[in-house]
């Protein structure tokens, strides 16, 4: 192998306009170097004059500072094999350029003269016209143009801003220009995450060559250039809201497509929410694409035209599943057989109380799974088959066992069990927002770039990692306490151990939750693919159909569902148990947590509300005022069974962000007994029957609208430390509220405060003749006559029981008959009497209430005096 070195000097020629540029001159004074050819000559086999070259670079210094050229004549004289010479044109254009290009010249442009001596780097070598650098080791790609001498142009245009052509795709292409959105070049860009871009994008560098330190390749620049992932599509939506609608629609405006009504034949692509569409309105052709939404936010997210094969919207073959309950027949006049079939829908409901917190992706109809049993015996629950969901394999340790169920079920053991399994469920959900949410958008190489910057990440989940570590250890420790149950062992402890991590990781996340939220919010409007990123993964079966916002929401709610779990747990705790003062220490440490949450945060009109509905409901619990605690909505019913009132009773429903205050109307019964300061204060006008934990409802009953049944639900409750389920069913009054809407209202809080993602698997719908529940002549004048009767019968005979009334009960009684009949009103000593006995009795008969425990109010009134002397009252 033998190296012919070049025997040459190099030389520098301006030529014409560049000769007269002043900023020029004074820059290739100071370039020193430029790169040379070698050319090596390999001997090739005897009997062959064939040789093979093979080039390769080397660096020389340029001797002759630089000789200018005015007119192609001069050129004869220039053109020298003893000098290796380079050209700077201005112009790539003019009849000089043409002709130097002809000649095989080497030729550069004045911006890479500039560079160059900015930098200090030698003139580099380039076997094609070279003017300047913006497009340097991109490698480019092209499909879709059909007219050559457009394909040319562009070709040239890469090649002298420094860029390099490649036919075929392959990995090695940077980006692909594309003419139209079709075709296998396109399909592979795209599966790739290569750059998609317009012809357009060439012509505007080019129009950008002479400025100094401008790359074609730059975010700023060629994002604009991009094609959109909607470019040549026309859509159609179908099965949206009119707001998704319109939402959509704007949003293929702005990603290059455009959009027409559904069954129009210039329709590309016709975009199905799989959820509600079961059949399509018409045959499409085979030139329509139908695919599911998530085609649609998927393209957006990563900003070019998924492929539709994956999302192609297939029609069920199965009967559509329904959710709602399986009719029974109840057309018999046996009452008995009436009650049984009654109890046995019940006992159906019962089983299916304890969902995952995250539903299957096909959720199984209410019909197929029904078995006769017990009426409402949670020992037939299956609690040790609970699914938690499919949680993230990074983010979860294997469960051990199921839990175990003692052979006698005391009233600790109910509590933990609740206590674990929503804390497995919390901690499930922790795993969903960092594998469905953080750990994509932190992902390097994104298809389209990264989708939020860091900052903006972290300000979104802040502590949530911290959050998730902490819980997922007091879970394991949970685990192992039910799993090896003893009454003696200590939950308390389990708790005080991690006390620190919680001071440490919440109040961080909570003080600023406002501020994540407003930054999704800011998000989410000005970043269509964040936006498009939120779509597709909250329609995931993970997330339960919740927003973003919605899931980070939880970590504020747990350490006060927490606090009242534990302080349940303490009041079923004997006092002998070592266990009763380590809960005691156990509640103080999350009250501790707690305090250092910013009260700035917490909204005073929400407590405000609290406050009024404190003072509108006569016998309020005091544990209802809770900082954490805030007004939802306000209801007004009418009870339609014996629970929690008599049929008929006006009842006002206060729905709280985790419990329920049940309060009926109070009755204006003659001859009630007043207080004597009773005319400073006018009485409040509804009375309290229960607060209730949203914990306690296990299923909301929509029933369905029949002419004898209208605008009617029913909750069906299961207290923790009973046997016994029971069904409370109601008649909204008020117009302003759909029952729809208060139901998945209701339903969302509900899921909320068991930490199970899923609000719809809640919802059953149910014929009222299934539940004996109608709402015929509730609104009549003769009913509610009829009705007031029977109450202030209720009352009398309440009160003169001589079976169950005690003596001094009885003997009030009297005296209150006695002195009205002798038309006197009770001496002093009297009002004393009866003023005593009032207390007392309110006292005994009254349990004190229990956010958590359900009180007694499910058993009949008429086996309590206490019901009757609160009436009285």
């Amino acid at each position: 192998l033998t190296e012919e070195m070049p025997q040459i000097e190099t030389r520098v020629i301006l030529v014409q306009e560049a000769g007269k540029h002043e900023e020029l001159t004074k820059a290739i004074k100071t370039v020193k170097i430029m790169e040379v050819p070698v050319i090596k000559i390999k001997e090739s086999c005897p009997g062959k004059s064939d040789e093979k070259l093979i080039k390769s670079i080397i660096n020389m210094e340029i001797k002759v500072p630089f000789v200018k050229m005015e007119s192609v004549e001069e050129f004869e004289g220039l053109d020298s094999p003893e000098f290796e010479n380079v050209f700077i044109v201005m112009d790539f254009q003019n009849p000089v350029f043409n002709h130097l290009y002809k000649a095989d010249c080497r030729i550069i442009g004045p911006p890479v003269v500039l560079n160059c001596a900015q930098k200090g780097e030698p003139l580099p070598f380039s076997c094609r016209p070279l003017y300047c650098t913006s497009m340097m080791n991109l490698v480019l790609c092209f499909t879709g143009f059909r007219k050559k001498e457009e394909l040319v142009r562009l070709v040239t245009l890469v090649h002298h801003m420094g860029g390099v052509i490649r036919k075929d795709f392959n990995s090695k292409v940077t980006h692909l220009v594309a003419n139209y959105t079709h075709g296998e070049k396109f399909r592979v860009a795209v599966s790739l995450g290569t750059p998609i871009m317009k012809a357009e994008w060439i012509y505007k560098a080019w129009e950008r060559r002479n400025e100094q330190d401008f790359c074609a390749a730059a975010d700023n620049f060629k994002n604009e250039f991009k094609v959109p992932p909607f470019q040549d599509c026309i859509l159609s939506f179908l099965g949206f809201s009119d707001e998704e609608k319109t939402n959509m629609e704007e949003m293929t405006e702005m990603q290059g497509g455009n959009h027409l009504p559904v069954g129009d034949e210039r329709c590309t692509h016709l975009i199905v929410e799989e959820n509600i569409v079961k059949e399509l309105p018409f045959e499409p052709s085979e030139k329509l694409y139908v695919v599911k939404q998530e085609w649609f936010w998927g393209s957006i997210q990563m900003d070019a035209r998924a492929g539709e094969t994956m999302y192609l919207y297939e029609k069920a073959n199965t009967p559509e599943l329904k959710k709602s309950v399986s009719l029974l027949s109840l057309n018999t006049p046996n009452s008995n057989r009436k009650r049984r079939r009654l109890k046995e829908t019940l006992a159906q409901l019962s089983r299916e109380t304890d969902m995952s917190p995250f539903p299957p992706r096909k959720r199984p109809s209410a019909e197929h799974s029904l078995s006769i049993g017990s009426l409402l015996d949670i020992s037939n629950t299956p609690e040790s088959s609970i699914n938690y969901g499919e949680t993230p394999k990074s983010c979860t340790k294997s469960s051990k066992n199921s839990t175990p169920v003692p052979p006698k079920q005391s009233a600790r053991w109910q509590v933990a069990k609740e206590l674990y399994q929503t804390e497995s469920n919390y901690v499930n959900i922790l795993a969903t927002i960092i594998q469905l949410f953080q750990v994509p958008l932190e992902e390097e190489g994104q298809r389209g770039g990264p989708i939020l910057v860091p900052e903006e990440i972290k300000t979104i989940f802040g502590s949530i990692p911290d959050i998730f570590d902490v819980h997922s250890k007091i879970k394991d420790d949970l685990e192992d306490l039910i799993i090896n149950w003893d009454e003696s062992k200590s939950i308390g402890d389990i708790f005080l151990k991690y006390s620190k991590d919680l001071v440490k990781t919440y109040p961080p996340f909570v003080n600023f939750f406002e501020m994540r939220k407003e930054t999704i919010i800011k998000c989410e409007k000005q970043k269509p693919r964040f936006h498009a990123f939120l779509k597709i993964n909250q329609a995931k079966p993970e997330c339960g159909r919740q927003s973003l916002v919605e899931l980070l929401i939880r970590p504020v709610q747990r350490l006060p569902s927490v606090a009242l779990l534990l302080n349940d747990l303490k009041k079923h705790t004997t006092d002998e148990n070592p266990d009763k003062n380590t809960l005691e220490k156990a509640i103080g440490s999350l009250k501790e947590v707690m305090t250092h949450i910013n009260e700035d945060k917490r909204k005073t009109e929400a407590q405000k509300q609290i406050f009024d509905v404190f003072y509108e409901v006569d016998g309020c619990p005091a544990n209802l005022l809770s900082s954490h605690r805030s007004l939802v909505q306000r209801v007004e019913t009418v009870s339609l069974g014996e629970h929690p009132c008599d049929r008929g009773e006006q009842v006002t429903l206060f729905l709280f962000n985790d419990c329920l205050e049940i309060a009926r109307k109070r009755h204006k019964v003659i001859g009630t007994f007043r207080s004597p300061h009773s005319h400073t204060r006018p009485p409040p006008p509804l009375k309290h029957i229960h607060l209730m934990p949203l914990s306690q409802i296990k299923k909301v009953l929509d029933i369905r609208e029949t002419e004898d049944c209208h605008n009617a639900f029913a909750l069906l409750v299961r207290p923790p430390t009973e046997q016994a389920n029971v069904l409370l069913s109601f008649q909204m009054t008020s117009e302003e509220l759909p029952k729809e809407s208060w139901l998945k209202m209701l339903c969302r809080h509900v899921a909320n405060t068991i930490c199970k993602a899923d609000a719809e698997n809640l919802i059953y719908t149910a014929d009222p003749e299934s539940f004996e529940v109608n709402t015929k002549d509730m609104d009549s004048t003769l009913s509610k006559a009829s009705r007031a009767i029977k109450k202030t019968s209720k009352k009398v005979t309440r009160a003169f029981s001589f079976s169950k009334t005690p003596k001094r009960a009885l003997r009030r009684a009297l005296m209150t008959s006695h002195s009205s009949v002798e038309g006197r009103s009770p001496s002093s000593n009297d009002k004393h009497v009866v003023s005593r006995l009032t207390s007392t009795s309110s006292l005994a008969g009254i349990p004190s209430p229990s956010l958590i425990s359900l009180p007694s109010f499910f058993e009949r009134r008429s086996h309590t005096l206490s019901r009757s002397t609160t009436h009285l009252i």
